[in-house]
């Protein structure tokens, strides 16, 4: 997935800002209709507070008990993000404003570039539903400041040897949940993907045991040292989605599994499923049994 590059306008200044925190005072707040399932909370992947960064930063968002689902998709214990820059947190039971001091990623989104000037800035994350409505209670990050600096190292950048492959702890499986094998299908089906002894991270995020799916169609598994083709039988899954709605061509397929790391390598040894096999139709339903007509005499 390629990052959204965003340039945000400052609309406050440093100083008239209300640094918050989550904990007791977050779950006095009250949101919109959309409930939050408890514990659920979002948080800043590779940048802390304090932290010093360059203008130009790929920052990403983690989500922990709830899911993403992006705007105008009504699903429950799911939400998608919003990164509030320089600013307080707005009224949490109205529709987030949409500024360059409030962004919002509707389409899913886990990470976002940031292209801001020079200087002290603040950053929080507010998850939403699929109106734009903080849930209740809101589930909001830690607001942190940063400093941003010409020449600054880019955070949550591991240096690794040209070739090398990231290890894969032992026991670990990925394997495709939904539709079972043998399954006849509409065109458009909804795949699901399961994931034991690891976790999910998106592309672009160095963190030990994580990886993010790659779904292979009709096609065999790529080399394991080089990263994934990004393609029609290739299909990337970088924000570190968990399902994904494929729409096929009527006739059987394959479908197959396969992990890989920030930079869509698999790792060592590679983690993939067995293959699957689907039918597709149109109805969704099996093909009608031809019945021979009696041969007239």
């Amino acid at each position: 997935m390629r990052p959204i590059r965003l340039v945000p306008v400052l609309l406050m200044s440093l100083p008239a800002l209300c640094l918050s925190r989550p904990g007791t005072a977050q779950e006095a707040l009250k949101g919109g209709p959309s409930p939050a399932p408890a514990g659920a909370s979002v948080y800043f992947v590779d940048v802390k507070d304090g932290a010093v960064i360059p203008p130009n930063t790929t920052i990403h968002f983690g989500l922990r008990g709830m899911g993403i689902a992006p705007a105008g998709i009504q699903r429950d214990n799911a939400g998608h993000h919003h990164l509030l820059v320089d600013t307080e947190l707005p009224n949490l039971s109205e529709p987030i404003p949409n500024d360059f001091n409030h962004l919002h990623f509707g389409a899913g989104q886990t990470e976002a570039e940031l292209n801001l000037p020079p200087g002290e800035h603040t950053l929080q994350l507010l998850l939403a539903d699929h109106k734009h409505i903080p849930h209740t209670p809101p589930i909001l990050s830690e607001r942190i400041r940063i400093v941003v600096r010409e020449g600054a190292p880019v955070p949550g950048v591991a240096a690794r040897k040209p070739g090398t492959r990231h290890p894969s702890p032992k026991g670990a499986k990925v394997y495709i949940a939904s539709p079972p094998n043998g399954a006849v299908v509409p065109r458009t089906v909804l795949v699901r993907f399961g994931l034991i002894g690891m976790g999910v991270a998106p592309a672009g995020v160095v963190k030990a045991n994580t990886g993010h799916h790659h779904l292979l169609i009709d096609t065999p598994l790529p080399p394991p040292d080089r990263p994934i083709p990004n393609d029609f039988n290739h299909l990337h899954f970088g924000a570190g989605q968990t399902e994904a709605r494929v729409t096929l061509t009527p006739g059987r397929h394959t479908l197959q599994l396969l992990l890989a790391d920030e930079d869509h390598v698999p790792h060592d040894p590679p983690i993939y499923s067995k293959p699957i096999r689907v039918l597709v139709t149109v109805s969704g339903r099996p093909p009608r049994a031809r019945v021979a007509r009696p041969v007239r005499p």
